[in-house]
């Protein structure tokens, strides 16, 4: 998909227009990912829904083809997927694998592990590693 972006003094509120020929996949996710950008991050607990603010959400993860977020001590249910969570989170947080997004605020420590591959700690406790893929990324956030 090719972006433009044009910069005009007489515009009070930035606005997007898409052109293409059909409303694909790729469309349909781009103007999704403008209407959320700085939406509420709801989830579910138990049977009520929870609105999250990112500063207190640890981790998202993947897992079982449903996304939980973890906080300081409780774990929700959120019905987004893990790439509409990672773009409404913004800068603080990172991915670390396929399934995993950490906010960077609430690493506790980071250690060596087999395979190429780095161990990260929560400061909840949360664990998990940092992939290959990743892994450049992350070191450069930590300046090693």
């Amino acid at each position: 998909m090719k972006v433009e972006i044009k910069l005009s003094a007489d515009i009070k509120e930035p606005y997007a227009v898409i052109y293409a020929n059909a409303v694909t996949e790729e469309v349909q996710r781009a103007a999704e990912a403008f209407e959320m950008k700085g939406s509420v991050i709801t989830a579910k607990e138990n049977e009520k829904i929870v609105i999250l603010d990112g500063a207190e959400i640890y981790m998202v993860r993947a897992e079982n083809k449903e996304v939980f977020i973890y906080g300081r001590d409780k774990k929700y249910l959120s019905r987004k997927k893990l790439y509409d969570l990672e773009y409404m989170l913004g800068e603080n947080f990172m991915r670390i694998s396929k399934t995993t997004i950490v906010n960077l605020k609430k690493i506790d420590s980071v250690e060596p592990a087999f395979n190429a591959m780095m161990y990260l700690v929560m400061k909840n406790g949360c664990k998990d590693y940092i992939t290959r893929t990743y892994l450049m990324e992350f070191k450069k956030y930590l300046g090693i």
